[in-house]
């Protein structure tokens, strides 16, 4: 019988009947697709009923696959209203990176001074672990640990405090960004320069890096949403 409640999604995806032993992935894939693609556009509810309909499944591999969904940034929990897909500003996205340049330059620059050996093998360790192919919802947390972990040093802690909070918008950004494109565009060789050189306590090469680093990936982050938002 076809869904008895709100038909935005039945509409983007048809009915589906999936087998129960391959439904949380075959739910979490094609629901993937479809925010990704745009046919579930930003906003759109995601209950579980209505999902369980459409697939024709129990609620179980749903939620299941909802919660994966929220993990890669691709949906949000609102409180009253549950699953939605997740909503993005593009010109949030541009502000976030344009904070970054402002903030996080100055505190590489007071950071790198006071770095010692420990905080540069820290650094090299969360490296490794990006390189390691985590999950998107590890790759962004450890996007973030990397920055933070070559800026810690600076005596400024309300810096710190405001470069972990845009962070924290740019890891949901990110996120959407990489679950499309993959992780490939990161750019990991620029992280493996950022702490060779802040190992030799070359601040001014390190920060014009830094700029450089954060500039490319605004423009490649803003032509990706600027691209989704004019298909």
């Amino acid at each position: 019988m076809p869904p008895t409640r709100s038909t935005q999604v039945l509409d983007a995806l048809g009915l589906r009947p999936t087998a129960v032993q391959h439904a949380r992935t075959v739910i979490e894939t094609t629901l993937a697709a479809a925010i990704l693609d745009g046919s579930l556009a930003s906003g759109t509810a995601l209950r579980q009923a209505e999902l369980a309909e459409v697939f024709g499944v129990s609620r179980m591999p749903v939620r299941e696959a909802l919660l994966s969904l929220q993990a890669r940034g691709l949906v949000d929990h609102v409180p009253h209203k549950g699953a939605v897909v997740v909503g993005v500003d593009p010109e949030d996205v541009v502000n976030t990176y344009r904070i970054r340049l402002l903030l996080e330059p100055e505190a590489l620059a007071g950071s790198i001074p006071n770095l010692g050996p420990a905080d540069i093998d820290e650094a090299r360790r969360i490296l490794a672990a990006m390189e390691d192919d985590p999950d998107l919802v590890d790759l962004g947390r450890l996007n973030s640990d990397f920055h933070l972990a070559l800026y810690k040093r600076h005596p400024n802690a309300k810096l710190l405090k405001l470069i972990g909070q845009e962070l924290d918008d740019e890891d949901r950004y990110l996120r959407f960004h990489l679950a499309e494109l993959g992780s490939d565009q990161l750019a990991q060789t620029e992280h493996r320069q950022l702490v060779e050189l802040a190992a030799t306590g070359a601040v001014d090469d390190a920060v014009a890096l830094l700029r450089q680093h954060i500039a490319a990936a605004a423009d490649a982050i803003e032509a990706y949403f600027f691209s989704r938002s004019h298909t």
